[in-house]
């Protein structure tokens, strides 16, 4: 699926730290917790609480936060559609990594299981 070079600018330069608070809000009003969106976005980056907490206090961008990202190697087994794209189907490198993020916070705050958010081969 294509995006717009546009479309894709502007999530690359949009900061992480601008949306992880929406993230929260969005799991913890469907009675998820803080703890485990930051399990689902480990498994998705690589990164710890300490890496995630700096990325936040530095307002890096997401092109910055996932150039520095070690994505899971069953990150290609997120699929299914999110603000309207295909994720599967999606070119730009970055706005699939930022879309996969976007699926696994919409399965937890969705009451998913966490063995089938965090795929396993």
């Amino acid at each position: 699926m294509k995006t717009t070079p546009e479309h894709d600018a502007k999530i690359a330069n949009m900061t992480f730290a601008s949306v992880y608070p929406h993230y929260i809000t969005k799991v913890e009003r469907k009675g998820r917790t803080k703890e485990e969106l930051h399990q689902v976005i480990t498994w998705l980056t690589g990164f710890d609480d300490k890496k995630l907490q700096e990325l936040i206090d530095e307002k890096a961008t997401f092109e910055a936060f996932f150039s520095q990202a070690t994505l899971n190697p069953n990150a290609h087994l997120v699929t299914g559609v999110i603000c309207g794209y295909r994720v599967e189907e999606i070119e730009n490198p970055l706005t699939k990594q930022v879309r996969y993020l976007d699926k696994l916070v919409d399965e937890l705050a969705k009451g998913r299981k966490m063995e089938k958010i965090l795929r396993q081969a």
